[in-house]
């Protein structure tokens, strides 16, 4: 098991004093980064190594880049995380002036949600577009059907005549004389012309 830097018992917590971040400055002005372990017992701090390197690496160098994200640097994050993931001492590094808690801070807080409002899925940077819900086959062929019939339009129907002719029933024909008959031939006959004039007729026997 690794050592622990330093005895937690006799370390400052809390924020950090003026006296203590113009000691930290001096200290590694003059004698450079060095060990973290022994940074602090050396410049004259009751600090943890690792609160140390923290308060200098965030706060206190000089080559610390504040304010607002610009957008050539959040478009270097985006193409950075796309190939390195959640890297972000390895993105930081490519962006001068820029801590990997800054950086990692500002893609959840902003870039995340700017990816998602584009359409991307922020984890993997693939567009994810929601396809339209496809028409039913069935519901299109009928629909394509019913276009066809009426564009087709009443001429693509069947002239039907349903002029229907019946015949005297068999039971009554028995009990009527030869001369109604007779009688009744001739005028079926006198009405040939008339229904070969027309359409054709539909002829229902019994």
């Amino acid at each position: 098991m690794r050592k622990p830097c330093c005895d937690k018992q006799d370390t400052n917590k809390g924020a950090w004093s003026k006296q203590e971040d113009q000691k930290l400055i001096d200290y590694i002005r003059k004698h450079g980064e060095g060990c973290w372990r022994t940074l602090p017992q050396a410049a004259g701090l009751l600090r943890c190594g690792k609160s140390c390197r923290l308060r200098w690496i965030n706060y206190l160098r000089p080559d610390l880049k504040r304010g607002n994200f610009a957008e050539d640097e959040e478009d270097l994050i985006i193409k950075l995380h796309a190939l390195l993931g959640n890297r972000w001492s390895l993105i930081a590094g490519r962006l001068p002036g820029r801590t990997d808690n800054e950086v990692k801070n500002y893609w959840n807080s902003h870039l995340r949600r700017k990816l998602m409002n584009m359409g991307i899925d922020p984890n993997n940077h693939r567009l994810n577009q929601n396809l339209p819900r496809l028409q039913n086959p069935q519901d299109s062929s009928s629909a394509t059907s019913s276009a066809s019939c009426l564009e087709d339009g009443p001429s693509a129907l069947p002239d039907l005549n349903l002029d229907l002719t019946m015949s005297i029933p068999s039971s009554t024909s028995a009990k009527i004389s030869p001369e109604e008959k007779q009688k009744i031939t001739e005028s079926n006959l006198s009405k040939e012309p008339e229904v070969a004039a027309a359409s054709p007729t539909l002829l229902l026997f019994q």
